[in-house]
């Protein structure tokens, strides 16, 4: 009589999105695969973006604008969201983010 088999799971991290894999029966799972990271050197900075619209498009209006004389933008963080209040609506909405990227080399 076969064994049952059992499903062991394991992340493959070498992708933009998390993967689920199964390996073949009597296989052990394969290691998990890394991703080595470079060594850089990041600057942070703070910006602030406006919207009237939503919070997703002062973020975007922020990082547009920054993309035109900063390169290699490479991630950022929502620090704080706030905004103005006309008779009880959202009026305009204000994002602040740190922004980093990195140093080039020389």
């Amino acid at each position: 009589m076969e064994k049952p088999l059992i499903r062991q799971h394991f992340w493959d991290i070498t992708s933009d999105a998390w993967s689920r894999c199964t390996p073949h029966r009597g296989r052990p799972p394969p290691a998990p695969r890394f991703v080595a990271m470079k060594d850089h050197v990041y600057k942070i900075i703070e910006l602030t973006g406006t919207s009237t619209t939503t919070i997703e498009d002062a973020v975007n209006k922020a990082l547009k604008r920054a993309h035109k004389t900063i390169k290699g933008l490479s991630w950022f963080q929502v620090t704080e969201t706030r905004g103005n209040i006309d008779k009880g609506q959202v009026q305009h909405w204000q994002v602040t983010l740190k922004v980093g990227f990195v140093i080039q080399d020389s």
